[in-house]
């Protein structure tokens, strides 16, 4: 994650807005979002492929490509046990993306709460 928004008024770098961009494109798609929401809100915070297919009414080949895009994001975390893999989120990715994506009074309000 770049560790400069694009909001403070200060010029990102190159290399920063292209992996900004790149995780943004990982949420720019229903599917993923979904996902994100599907696995955040399981019982344990992680779901496995079979979990989630159904939900989505996708493909097994599918639900894994775009979980593969939110993992190499850096926005899931992948589990493997045995013949399955898991999927949980990356709280820290998701706060960091929100914490870039808010204009600097926004946050420093927040944080005052």
């Amino acid at each position: 994650m770049p560790a400069i928004s694009p909001l403070t008024g200060d010029p990102i770098k190159r290399a920063d807005a292209e992996r900004l961009a790149g995780v943004l494109k990982a949420f720019a798609d229903p599917a993923r979002l979904r996902l994100l929401s599907l696995i955040q809100s399981a019982p344990d915070g992680e779901a496995s492929v079979s979990d989630l297919t159904g939900a989505l009414n996708l493909s097994q080949p599918t639900v894994s490509h775009h979980l593969r895009i939110l993992t190499e994001a850096g926005l899931l975390e992948r589990d493997k046990r045995g013949v399955w893999a898991y999927y949980r989120l990356v709280p820290s990715a998701i706060a960091q993306i929100a914490d870039l994506l808010t204009p600097p009074r926004k946050r420093a309000t927040k944080k005052a709460r």
